[in-house]
């Protein structure tokens, strides 16, 4: 599948973007098609030898070798210093993709209080505080793109992750309110929403010969969704393809929801 030919988008060439947990999994395949586009990418992460690697691993071949900022997302003054950065080196930010988020599996009834707050302070507080940081750029230029990466985890009643499916179904709320107070200033705001993806640490962690199964009797498409899928419908909300799409939900999982 990654032999693909991708789209080339003219407008992302040498376009500002910032990808939050980029360094592995979807984020990875968020900052290749991007620099595979021309853009100028800038990543965060708190995995510092992923990054540090795919950046090397990139700047052979991408026009704009990309830029890592090791970076505890959970830390927004951190964050805020990290676009900082990243616009002082590539430019008024243009695209916002926010990815970053953690899916570990817990039980309800051992969630104390500070527990609940960290998975929260992952999976959807570093969404807002990225838009609060990018989107006076983006009006001063006169528009630009936020994408918003939810999950069908929730949509699909999964349990064992509470603070996690509870912090992604807030990810269609954050974009629908957002879309509302950016759109003035041509600002579009959507949520993208993987399936079940075939990352490195899916594989690891939880696709099993059961998974495999459920995989296969659940989805109406019976390839396995991969990053680059994912990553492919991130380009098409990033470009002027997309100029009059916003306040929306684009699902990618192989018809499983």
């Amino acid at each position: 599948m990654a032999d693909r030919k991708a789209t080339h988008y003219t407008s992302l060439q040498d376009a500002s973007v910032f990808i939050t947990g980029g360094a592995t999994g979807i984020g990875k395949a968020l900052v290749e098609a991007f620099c595979a586009q021309g853009a100028k990418v800038a990543f965060v992460d708190i995995l510092r030898d992923e990054g540090v690697a795919l950046v090397e691993e990139l700047a052979a071949s991408a026009p704009h070798a990309p830029l890592f900022i090791e970076c505890d997302l959970t830390n927004i003054d951190a964050l805020r210093r990290a676009v900082s950065d990243a616009s002082a080196k590539n430019g008024s930010i243009s695209v916002l993709l926010n990815n970053v988020a953690n899916d570990t599996r817990h039980k309800w009834q051992d969630v104390t209080p500070e527990y609940w707050d960290q998975r929260q302070a992952i999976n959807i507080r570093p969404a807002f505080f990225a838009i609060q940081a990018i989107a006076p750029m983006m009006i001063k230029a006169g528009g630009g793109s936020i994408v918003n990466f939810g999950s069908v985890s929730w949509m699909m009643g999964q349990g064992g992750m509470p603070g996690y499916t509870t912090a992604k179904s807030a990810v269609q709320g954050l974009t629908r309110g957002m879309a509302r107070d950016l759109g003035k200033d041509g600002i579009r705001v959507n949520t993208l929403v993987p399936g079940w993806v075939m990352t490195q640490r899916q594989l690891d962690l939880w696709v099993d010969e059961a998974a495999e199964k459920e995989i296969a009797e659940r989805q109406c498409l019976k390839n396995k969704v991969m990053p680059d899928d994912i990553a492919r419908m991130a380009l098409f909300l990033a470009s002027d393809e997309s100029r009059m799409i916003t306040s929306q939900n684009f699902i990618v999982d192989g018809g499983w929801v």
